[in-house]
């Protein structure tokens, strides 16, 4: 039986230069695809080898100390795919709820979903609500799946909830505006990275990421290991975080 200690197993390497740890970082996996079609076998064999990647990094994740990992999944675009790339990557997720699910539990993963539910079949929805609700008390590490999400559909989606709610424009605030996303009380990303070569947010946490530091690498997904995600957190390190403060005055 998996345990907490086989999850991690072995620790990561000493980094000097990482001395500050996001709290919360998110991945654009990008690159999937063009890592299959460069090893001549078909897309969806690249999304499995990004899903079977997806263990490595959050193991190294917990390893130096992040509490949250946002995973950019299936955006609101990715719709306009082609339908067999599209119903495969449907099947690719419910197959690794069903085959991670206890094991990710075990290993004290919280996992939440970021996104709509409509257009999601039904026996998928039950599936992403149950891996919800049976590790609802996880407080390891979260894994946050972004998944048939869009950065505008989560704030216009967050605009007409307090509209029902009724709440005056002259109260609502930013924190309040927050606290309607999908995923509310969650600090934002500190970094977000992107795989695949491209410099794009893609809709990927635009309201979230408004302060983040931004990652990109031309490494695919499925190679994107753990002396990579080291290389992102050195980067991270180097970077002087302002929030719009003039700082050592």
């Amino acid at each position: 039986m998996t345990t907490q200690a086989d999850f991690i197993q072995h620790d990561a390497e000493p980094t000097s230069s990482i001395t500050a740890v996001p709290h919360h970082i998110g991945i654009i996996m990008d690159g999937n695809g063009r890592w299959a079609q460069a090893r001549g076998m078909p897309r969806i064999a690249g999304h499995q080898a990004g899903v079977d990647n997806i263990r490595r990094i959050l193991e190294h994740c917990v390893q130096r100390g992040v509490k949250v990992l946002t995973i950019y999944a299936f955006s609101t675009e990715n719709w306009r795919r082609p339908p067999d790339e599209v119903s495969g990557l449907m099947r690719l997720l419910g197959l690794t709820i069903q085959r991670q699910l206890n094991e990710l539990n075990r290993n004290g993963v919280r996992i939440l979903h970021s996104g709509r539910m409509e257009g999601i079949n039904k026996h998928l929805q039950k599936q992403i609500l149950n891996a919800l609700e049976v590790t609802k008390d996880n407080d390891r590490i979260i894994l946050n799946v972004a998944f048939n999400y869009g950065g505008r559909a989560e704030i216009l989606d967050a605009v007409r909830h307090i509209m029902q709610d009724g709440i005056p424009p002259e109260t609502l605030t930013e924190e309040m505006l927050s606290s309607y996303m999908y995923i509310g009380g969650i600090p934002d990303p500190d970094l977000i990275i992107r795989t695949g070569g491209e410099w794009r947010l893609s809709n990927f946490l635009i309201w979230q990421a408004a302060y983040a530091e931004y990652y990109t690498t031309p490494t695919y997904w499925p190679d994107f290991d753990e002396n990579e995600l080291d290389k992102a957190l050195i980067e991270y390190n180097q970077r002087e975080r302002r929030f719009g403060r003039v700082l050592n005055q």
